[in-house]
This record gives structure tokens, C-alpha cells and sequence, in this order.
């Protein structure tokens, strides 16, 4: 009985079948992972690229149309209408326009106030509509779902909620009637 298990043990240590099938199973997870971050970044780009988009049509909308002046709901809704690809955007997009001293320099918070699903919905931060001359911050920030929220990137973007945060700002002059 000894003698078969020593022959079979050693017939086993040199028999280099399956060989590939090991590799396999090494590389192919790495291999998936790689695939499916790529396809992760791919689409936060493009929400991105696409919010930051929205944002510069509507600013420039508002400051070709002088002493327009359009409240936060409006704006909201024109950005909503560009950004095509972000779902959700009228629930999941939180804007702030800030008053500025163009000679102090830009000081608005570093943190975005963007929407928070565990929270009461909480009034705007800060939304002023700027006087005639007057210099204007206006940020975006939306919460996006990942496409692959179990995958090592969506993993490590996502928050609490299991979203992350796209940012976009644009600063603009509101002009003179």
C-alpha cells in the first residue's frame, strides 16, 4: 500500500498537466479586474465630461442673455436637460452660486455641499443671484451610482450611499441690464 501511494505521489510531482489551467486561475480575476475598472473610469469621464459641459453651456447662456436672471430650480433644470448620460440628475444634483470679491480672490468651502441620501433633504447652502458687476461662482456637484459597484474601483470610489461625487464649477460676471 505505501509502495502504490510513493509511486502515485511521485508519478503525481512530475507530471506537469493542468499547468496552463493554474496560470488561468492566477491572472484571470487581475485580468477582470483591469477590465472592469476600465469600464468603471470610462463612464465616470464621461458623466463627468458631461456635467462639466452642462454647466458651461447654462453659464454661458447667462451671461450672454443679460439681466436674466434665473433662480436655482431653473438652473437645475437647464443643466438636468444637458447632462444627458447622469440618471437621476434632478435628485441627484445639488448647485451653489456664490457671491465673489474679484479682488480678495476665490473663497468658497472645499468641500462641495452635495445630496446626501441618508439625510432630510436640506435647503441650498448658498444660491444668491448676483447684482449687475458682480462676480459669480457657481458649482456643481452630482452623486453618481457605479456601474459595478462591487468591482475594486467602485468599490473605492463610492461613499456610505455607494455613490460618488462629480464636481463642476464655473465662474461667470453677471452683467448690467
Amino acid at each position: 500500500m505505501t509502495r502504490k501511494l510513493t509511486r502515485f505521489l511521485r508519478r503525481f510531482r512530475r507530471c506537469e498537466d493542468g499547468n496552463a489551467t493554474v496560470e488561468f486561475v492566477i491572472v484571470f480575476p487581475a485580468i477582470v479586474g483591469v477590465m472592469l475598472a476600465a469600464v468603471e473610469l470610462t463612464f465616470m469621464t464621461l458623466n463627468h465630461a458631461m456635467l462639466e459641459r452642462a454647466v458651461d453651456i447654462v453659464v454661458r447662456d447667462l451671461r450672454l442673455n443679460t439681466g436674466s436672471n434665473p433662480g436655482h430650480d431653473q438652473l437645475k433644470v437647464d443643466i438636468c436637460e444637458k447632462a444627458v448620460f447622469i440618471r437621476n440628475c434632478s435628485t441627484n444634483l445639488k448647485l451653489e452660486m456664490i457671491r465673489q470679491d474679484p479682488y480678495v480672490g476665490i473663497t468658497i468651502p472645499l468641500q462641495p455641499d452635495c445630496t446626501d441620501l441618508s439625510e432630510e433633504v436640506r435647503p441650498v447652502r448658498q444660491f444668491e443671484n448676483g447684482q449687475a458687476n458682480e462676480l459669480m461662482v457657481l458649482r456643481a456637484c452630482a452623486k453618481i451610482n457605479p456601474i459595478f459597484p462591487s468591482s475594486t474601483l467602485g468599490a473605492t470610489l463610492a461613499n456610505a450611499e455607494g455613490q460618488y461625487a462629480l464636481t463642476a464649477m464655473s465662474v461667470f460676471v453677471q452683467e448690467p441690464l
